[in-house]
């Protein structure tokens, strides 16, 4: 009996240790704490409070994780992309319990997707074709199309579905940005091998831009629409060649802001071991944090300005129709 009640006591010592260990918002600088979470004090407490409702426990048996310590646990396994296990063992808190920690917080993350992921719309969308005109004259642009992969551990169920053309598992995923390098539109639902034009296709984003007073600039893998203007493949003359650099400086944003997204949440880096609909939910929630932290001007850390990721670039051409053409001669002839 004597045993058992000594072995009682260690067990509730052990919960009282994990329970009344200092919060990182005590022991760290806001320095360290975007180094280790990607936000502030201010942040985090923001990104709590967001979601709070949907992360709060129940009930208070079992001593439940506080939806402030659920929000660093998350934030720290996206920042890092370090294994759970690790973070578990750092944190006092088990494996199984990260994992649920994580999906739970991104979740609720992606459930506000529509808040901070939008295009823009009235005053907002003049200002943003304002700000991408500044960088190399090019008129009309709304945001930056691309597409990057980001790899997940095989799955059970159509795997092969997930096999990209380099060969590992992977979720494709479309981005738009705007001149700040904000997400404005996301599609993180498809297949490694499904091919970029088909994830534009099912988007839905022609049926939301065609009647639009701008337009997206996207690589030479996509099709030329009059709401998508691509480069030109065989320029003839100079003004031509002018459109075609004018593009590329201004579509070079695009490039950036996918490696921003990528280096400040190292997870996007690594293999998400998560089944593909897990994953999808993970980029779309990182898609928010890194909106929220452009608000905030949370700036990228030292080792994360480095090494920009560069997205995958596929060589397909898609058909350019008489009008699409005709309106980027317009836009060449009256600009370039």
């Amino acid at each position: 009996m004597a045993a058992l009640l000594h072995l009682h006591e260690n067990y509730q010592l052990g919960r009282e240790r994990i329970h009344r260990r200092l919060h990182p918002l005590q022991i760290y600088n806001d320095v360290e704490l975007i180094k280790r979470y990607r936000f502030n004090g201010e942040g985090i407490h923001y990104i709590t409070n967001l979601i709070r409702h949907d992360i709060t426990p129940k009930g208070n048996n079992n001593h439940p994780i506080d939806p402030i310590d659920k929000v660093c646990i998350a934030l720290h396994v996206l920042a890092t992309g370090c294994f759970q296990r690790t973070d578990g063992d750092t944190l006092g808190i088990s494996q199984a319990s990260v994992s649920r920690i994580v999906q739970t917080v991104c979740t609720a993350l992606t459930d506000r997707l529509p808040h901070f992921v939008r295009l823009p719309q009235g005053h907002e969308q003049v200002e943003n074709m304002m700000k991408f005109y500044q960088i190399a004259r090019f008129p009309g642009v709304i945001g930056l199309i691309d597409g990057t992969h980001v790899k997940i551990q095989a799955p059970t169920e159509d795997e092969h579905q997930f096999v990209n053309r380099k060969r590992f598992h992977s979720i494709n995923v479309q981005v738009v940005l705007d001149a700040d390098a904000k997400i404005i539109n996301l599609n993180a639902q498809w297949p490694g091998s499904v091919h970029d034009s088909r994830v534009l296709r099912e988007s839905g984003l022609q049926e939301v831009l065609q009647d639009s007073e701008g337009h997206l600039l996207g690589d030479s893998g996509y099709p030329l629409k009059c709401w998508l203007l691509t480069p030109i493949a065989r320029p003839s003359d100079d003004a031509e060649e002018r459109y075609n650099l004018a593009h590329k400086r201004t579509r070079c944003l695009v490039e950036r802001g996918i490696g921003q997204l990528k280096r400040r949440f190292h997870c996007l880096h690594g293999e998400l071991r998560y089944k593909p609909e897990k994953a999808s939910c993970i980029v779309a929630a990182c898609a928010i944090l890194h909106n929220l932290a452009k608000d905030m001007r949370i700036p990228l850390i030292a080792e994360d300005i480095q090494g920009y990721d560069q997205p995958d670039q596929e060589l397909h051409q898609g058909m350019n129709h008489n009008v699409p053409r005709a309106y980027r001669r317009h836009i060449v002839e009256s600009h370039f």
